[in-house]
């Protein structure tokens, strides 16, 4: 990336990063080819189609004049590093912005012009190139070090677009003692040009092959989250629900909650609530299935609003629910269900007209030791059961016999 060509016999090292990343190119469009709603997966496939230009425009001395061939090139790389950080900040919901790129595209091509035809040197050249791409991708990396304690695959693209960054600063050391170099021959010889090529295939290659994970990562995780999510309530179906609730519990629970813990309890505990619209069949029978949807979807919302980030909700059944607190206690669980309880009550559902409200049983259990998943709902099961017997719209914490002998 110095505006200067590498003629024979280094025409075919300059050739192989580029060869490498337009495999990487188009992995990136097959991947948008099945998930077309991410399109920075373009964007990637662009920096590597403008990075394969640019080299490619240097070996082969295209356009012939050297100067011309300098800004040709150089703006093609400095396309490629763009498109790559907007590329991956993009995957996180952020962005340099268009006037950043355009200024920084810019700068680059105006000092490329001016250490050319102004004031000619290939060291500062290499210079402003280097540093204004590490520059770049070191504020690409601090923007995304979230990412830093994410998913395996994050922490991976994060240390991995660091290390890539800083790397463009060191390498510029190699060019001491290259100031009275003035000939193409003489440059494409420096063992600036053989590291800097060869480092690029090596990691750039490796950059490219953990974006290309981290996409294909996230496109699993949709198909993962559609797979496992109702598509009425918005919640978790049965296998998403028993799959991530029986991982919490594995875990200890602790680790599945984010939020403040209810009652008094320890990461070590977990409660579970389970929920059942009063006389829904009525509903459906009186006002229409597309009511009773209504009122599914609504009974979901109220769920995730009333519920932490760790909590975990899931759809059972045609109008049951169960909802996993982890680090949570009974006397928590039952303040949880009783909120959710009382809010139904108030809950306005136009689909069932003015003044018509929908009613919901609650059941509940809090872990005992390191039982399993079924074993808590079975209980809180029974509780439910209860609760319906006993006159519906309440909450039971408790079994019915162990009232009975108080």
């Amino acid at each position: 990336m110095n505006g200067v060509i590498a003629p024979t016999p280094y025409f075919t090292v300059a050739l192989v990063a580029p060869g490498v990343l337009a495999v990487f190119g188009l992995a990136f469009l097959w991947a948008w080819s099945i998930e077309r709603k991410r399109n920075y997966l373009r964007l990637l496939a662009g920096a590597c189609f403008c990075f394969g230009i640019g080299a490619v425009s240097q070996a082969m001395m295209l356009p012939r004049d050297i100067g011309h061939n300098a800004l040709f090139s150089g703006a093609f790389h400095t396309l490629a590093v763009l498109l790559v950080s907007e590329g991956v900040l993009r995957r996180s919901g952020r962005k340099l912005g268009l006037a950043v790129d355009i200024a920084v595209f810019l700068a680059v091509i105006a000092l490329l012009w001016w250490f050319f035809y102004v004031s000619r040197s290939v060291v500062v050249r290499v210079y402003v190139q280097n540093f204004s791409y590490g520059a770049v991708l070191l504020a690409t990396a601090i923007m995304l070090r979230p990412l830093a304690k994410g998913r395996y695959v994050d922490r991976a693209l994060f240390w991995f677009l660091l290390f890539f960054a800083v790397l463009f600063f060191p390498r510029t050391l190699l060019t001491m003692g290259l100031q009275d170099l003035i000939s193409v021959q003489e440059f494409a010889s420096t063992r600036f040009w053989q590291v800097l090529q060869l480092s690029l295939a090596i990691f750039g290659s490796g950059l490219g092959f953990t974006i290309l994970a981290a996409a294909l990562t996230d496109v699993m995780d949709d198909l993962r989250r559609e797979r496992d999510t109702d598509p009425l309530t918005g919640v978790l179906n049965r296998r998403g629900f028993e799959d991530r609730a029986a991982a919490a519990l594995r875990r200890g629970a602790a680790g599945a909650g984010t939020g403040t813990e209810r009652g008094t309890g320890t990461g070590a505990q977990a409660a579970l609530v389970a929920c059942d619209l009063d006389h829904f069949k009525s509903i459906n029978d009186t006002y229409g299935h597309p009511a009773g949807d209504e009122v599914l979807r609504r009974f979901g919302a109220l769920l995730r609003e009333t519920a932490r980030a760790g909590d975990i909700i899931g759809r059972t059944g045609g109008e049951e629910f169960l909802v996993l607190l982890p680090g949570t206690t009974r006397a928590g669980a039952f303040e949880f269900a009783e909120r959710v309880r009382q809010r139904l009550e108030t809950l306005a559902i136009p689909a069932l007209g003015p003044g018509k409200t929908v009613t919901g049983s609650f059941g509940l259990t809090e872990r005992q030791g390191s039982e399993s998943l079924q074993a808590m709902i079975e209980r809180a099961d029974r509780r439910l059961y209860a609760a319906k017997t006993g006159g519906r719209n309440r909450t039971v914490a408790v079994e019915l016999s162990s009232l009975m002998r108080a």
